[in-house]
């Protein structure tokens, strides 16, 4: 299995993430569970099975960030700022003249909607290893679209 590629940042979200988890979101679950029995029979009860379920996404969460966490690959600065890499800042105008400043990151910390988007997208893939001024196609789901790299930071 690859490693977890994550951003200095990024790594810390995720530590800081599992860390909350294992103090405050455990004993909330605990807590709901607690207080699902102390109102009676659980056999019937959908707060009890409500508090159940949160109690298994938290260990999942949990599990799922443990995995992440074991084998973790910084990103760290490249000598070359001119070239797009993990980690570097982009902004890009389609071929419509609309433009958008992506960051690339790996897959772990991908968040569209917040401008950071995974090295494993098209768009990512496409852009990795290029420079201000180069056009790259990418498929997306309207059909194939030109992008030109403007500006790398």
């Amino acid at each position: 299995m690859a490693p977890t590629l994550l951003t200095p940042e990024g790594l810390r979200k995720l530590q800081t993430e599992l860390a909350q988890l294992r103090d405050e979101g455990r004993r909330k679950a605990a807590q709901r569970i607690r207080d699902a029995k102390a109102q009676g029979d659980v056999r019937e009860s959908g707060e009890y099975e409500d508090a159940k379920e949160y109690q298994a996404f938290i260990e999942g969460r949990i599990r799922e960030l443990e995995r992440l966490l074991a084998d973790v690959e910084v990103i760290e600065d490249i000598d070359q700022p001119d070239v797009v890499h993990l980690g570097s800042r982009v902004r890009v105008r389609d071929s419509a003249g609309y433009e958008e400043v992506w960051t690339l990151v790996g897959s772990a910390e991908a968040n569209p909607r917040s401008g950071r988007i995974s090295n494993e997208s098209p768009v990512g893939r496409a852009l990795l290893g290029r420079r201000v001024h180069d056009t790259v196609e990418v498929q997306t789901p309207d059909g194939i679209d030109r992008l030109t790299i403007l500006e790398i930071s």
